[in-house]
């Protein structure tokens, strides 16, 4: 049979049955694989989704869990320890062996005088080991007596060796073990009182390396004693008060180092000295005994008093990193939690660690710092509300050293304030908003506008001031309520300050306006407690519907507009700044009913239209246009510096009534004493009321 022409092949492909069946066929394979890529497609978006789904509620349980300090990672470097010898007694001269005496007078016995320490975690493990063997030893000796015998022969051969071998070592871990000279047994063991004024004499006339020796190992002995007595004793305060108050002048005068340098450079350069490597290890004894002796006493004054001595010699340590290092930890520790003059000076020498040395050790303070200051902010009460603005205060001076630093440093606080207030927002979890209104988080905030509003003069900080202000606006939008007033209060505070220290124009009308809007309107309202803003964030209900709160509400509003408009009262675009604001008083001054506001209102709207007509005739007759920036910017400049406007002396007024307001309501809340009085319900609870006397 030939072939089929062109045109039979064309009919039977579209009218043979065969051919149908057979399309119909591959048709149906094709759809069948389409499905199935469709559906392997859809399951890869629905994993990645989950993905997605799975790795956000991480985060946010991240940012939950997550404290705010821990957006530095800790320091590694304090894991290390020393970096060169052990911390034992130096080897002494026995030309200072006519000076010590053992009349029994206030004696201070060097060498046993550290067995009172307290042992290691090591010591210990091998102490009770060693009783374990001691216990079973002694079990052996009462089975077989021959055997005990045998033991007390060999231990006696034992003890003969090492007694003679002992004279052959003389370092132990690197520092030489003090020499018993059989013509002076008690030479380097005991020190009464009449030795040490010896040998202080020595040390301060002549500049005697052998007695300044002697008088440090005598002098790390005692830091290193827990006997309350020895502590108690005049040898111990004669050495202790000598080497405190004289040992900076000896090292700088054997050292050749003038007494007004404090630059770490000179002691780097005698590193390899002669003069320096004789006298390093008593310098670092001295150093490690005194920042041994700040972790065992308790009395702030001599904690003070020691900081201050070892901030006198604080270029020393430029040789000792690790000593510095455990310093600045102590000293952070100690400006947290000390209070008067401890924590005044633990500041002083954080201060003068991070100017001193290098960059390393400005961000080593910085972050430790900060940690210190977020780690003891958590909780607000009236008697720790001055320390913790010491804490803000100092640690605003310490990034003062080096902005240009503190600034990459703070992007990063406050990048991590603005993610934990961005979930806050997505997801208005209770963990969440719970963290944001907490005094933690509101103190990271208050350090951060403090910071900026006292270095944005001098410096490029507009990129932290934009985040800032996002951050405050979001944390007053997020907590509208009205038992939200102390908290908004605190936002609209920032933000006048940011905008008076930036010269910045930072609208806040419309956050102080609704505070007005907090059901002032209605007269009524029983008189409550006083309101506490320094140590509140969440008013209870019961405070809502008292007469105190109505009036907080309109006295703060009134005050915060008025600092707003203090600020711009002399600027030129002020009549147009106080118009919507002038609108909405007025609507509110004529649905008041509550006397005593409404008179507060009307003066306020008085005084602010006084201005807008002042403003208003000096602009009409300056010659210049509102596009010459430089004019405009030295527009009533005269007026401003001399205050003498009637708003200028109606916000000062203002300022004045704040401030009385202020300290009676201090007066009232501290001089409240109460009786409590605790009530079983029925129900199983706790009912625990105050009375006030």
């Amino acid at each position: 049979m030939g072939k089929l022409g062109k045109k039979a092949r064309k009919f039977a492909k579209k009218n043979l049955q065969s051919v149908l069946r057979n399309k119909r066929k591959l048709n149906s394979k094709f759809k069948r694989k389409a499905s199935k890529t469709r559906d392997s497609q859809d399951v890869e978006e629905n994993q990645e989704t989950d993905v997605i789904n799975t790795s956000n509620e991480r985060n946010t349980v991240e940012l939950e869990d997550t404290p705010l300090d821990a957006v530095f990672s800790e320091d590694d470097s304090e894991v290390l320890g020393d970096d060169s010898d052990s911390d034992g007694f130096l080897s002494e001269d026995s030309s200072c062996a006519h000076v010590i005496g053992s009349d029994g007078e206030n004696e201070i016995d060097i060498e046993n005088s550290n067995s009172g320490s307290s042992l290691s975690v090591q010591n210990k493990d091998i102490h009770a080991e060693f009783l374990k063997k001691a216990k079973r030893l002694k079990k052996l000796k009462e089975k077989n007596p021959g055997f005990s015998k045998f033991l007390d022969a060999t231990v006696e051969h034992t003890n003969d060796e090492e007694i003679s071998s002992d004279d052959d070592e003389g370092r132990l871990d690197g520092v030489q073990q003090m020499n018993e000279d059989p013509a002076h047994p008690r030479l380097v063991k005991l020190l009464t009182s009449a030795s040490v004024d010896s040998l202080c004499q020595l040390v301060r006339e002549q500049q005697s390396v052998p007695a300044l020796t002697c008088l440090i190992n005598a002098y790390r002995a005692a830091c290193h004693n827990d006997s309350e007595g020895a502590h108690k004793s005049e040898t111990f305060c004669k050495i202790l008060m000598f080497l405190l108050h004289e040992s900076d002048t000896i090292f700088r005068k054997l050292l050749g180092i003038s007494s007004t340098s404090f630059k770490k450079e000179i002691v780097l350069e005698q590193k390899n000295s002669k003069k320096w490597l004789s006298l390093r290890p008593l310098i670092k004894s001295y150093f490690r005994s005194t920042v041994f002796l700040l972790n065992q006493i308790t009395d702030s004054e001599i904690l003070a008093f020691l900081i201050c001595r070892l901030r006198a010699s604080i270029i020393f340590l430029a040789a000792f990193p690790s000593l510095l290092r455990r310093l600045l930890k102590i000293s952070v520790h100690l400006w947290a939690t000390g209070d008067g003059s401890l924590s005044s000076q633990s500041f002083l020498i954080i201060r003068d660690i991070a100017s001193v040395f290098s960059s390393s050790c400005f961000d080593s303070c910085f972050v430790k710092t900060y940690k210190a200051f977020t780690s003891h902010s958590q909780f607000v009460e009236r008697r720790l509300f001055e320390h913790i603005q010491f804490l803000r205060n100092s640690f605003v001076e310490l990034c003062s050293l080096d902005v240009q630093k503190s600034s990459n440093q703070a992007m990063i606080c406050i990048l991590h304030l603005a993610k934990i207030l961005q979930k806050g927002w997505q997801t208005k979890k209770k963990e969440l908003v719970k963290k944001i209104c907490s005094w933690q988080y509101i103190n990271c905030i208050d350090l951060w506008v403090a910071f900026i509003s006292a270095n944005i003069q001098d410096y490029d900080l507009q990129p932290l001031l934009y985040m800032i202000v996002q951050i405050i606006n979001g944390v007053a939008l997020l907590f509208p309520g009205p038992r939200y007033l102390p908290l908004r209060l605190k936002c609209i505070q920032w933000l006048n300050h940011l905008s008076g220290s930036s010269g910045i124009f930072i609208p806040v009308t419309s956050l102080v306006l609704d505070v007005l809007e907090y059901k002032i309107t209605k007269d009524g309202g029983k008189p409550g407690k006083v309101l506490e803003p320094l140590s509140t964030l969440k008013l209870p209900k019961h405070w809502l519907k008292s007469r105190d709160f109505q009036e907080e509400c309109v006295s703060s509003a009134i005050e915060l507009l008025s600092e707003h408009f203090a600020q711009w009262s002399y600027h030129i675009s002020f009549p147009e700044l106080a118009t919507a604001p002038l609108i909405h008083l007025k609507k509110l001054y004529e649905i008041t009913s509550i006397e005593s506001y409404k008179r507060a209102i009307k003066r306020f709207i008085d005084q602010v239209e006084t201005n807008v007509d002042f403003v208003r005739k000096k602009r009409d007759d300056v010659p210049f246009s509102p596009k010459d920036h430089q004019s405009v910017e030295t527009f009533l400049q005269a007026e401003k510096c001399s205050s003498s406007t009637s708003f200028s002396q109606y916000y000062k007024s203002i300022k004045s009534k704040a401030a009385s307001r202020k300290t009676i309501s201090n007066g009232k809340s501290s001089g409240k004493k109460g009786k409590k009085k605790v009530q079983h319900k029925s129900n199983g609870t706790v009912e625990v009321t105050s009375t006030q006397t």
